[in-house]
């Protein structure tokens, strides 16, 4: 068992599924720049943001890559691993120097189908990730481009 801190951005998962998903976890580090993965790559592991920045990029063919969003400390960074092709959807890259816990995707998996209700936490928390950016996501477009904006005040 790891001695790791338990990051902030796990709360919404019980203790034990908490520690048990920070006893795969290792630590790396990123220098500013590096790569962490490729959209359209196979998502074979995520992280968890400890110091730094990492920007979320898109392809743009033609042009250079758009950055998405940019995440920080406590926050997870992939979630295509869990998701049949578990192909990454955007490219990821250090805006700083980095360090995060790294997960293997496929140690999270297997633990997933030896415990459905590990896997159902490891999930739920995944996907309310998921849908907490899509939400923000869809506040930015409309700020961006509907004709009054997203409504909602800053």
């Amino acid at each position: 068992m790891n001695q790791f801190p338990l990051p902030s951005t796990l709360k919404t998962l019980p203790p034990a599924d908490r520690r048990r998903l920070m006893d795969i976890a290792r630590e790396v580090s990123f220098p500013q720049g590096a790569r962490l993965f490729e959209e359209g790559g196979h998502a074979d592991r995520f992280w968890i943001v400890r110091t730094g920045t990492v920007a979320l990029d898109l392809h743009v063919p033609g042009r250079r890559a758009a950055v998405i969003e940019t995440l920080g400390h406590g926050q997870l960074v992939g979630w295509s691993w869990l998701f049949t092709p578990c192909v990454w959807h955007l490219g990821g890259e250090a805006t700083t120097p980095v360090r995060a816990y790294e997960f293997d995707a496929s140690v999270v998996r297997t633990t997933s189908r030896q415990d459905d209700a590990f896997g159902r936490h490891v999930a739920e928390w995944v996907g309310g990730i998921v849908a907490h950016r899509l939400h923000a996501t869809r506040t930015r477009l409309l700020d961006l481009y509907a004709p009054y904006g997203s409504g909602s005040a800053l």
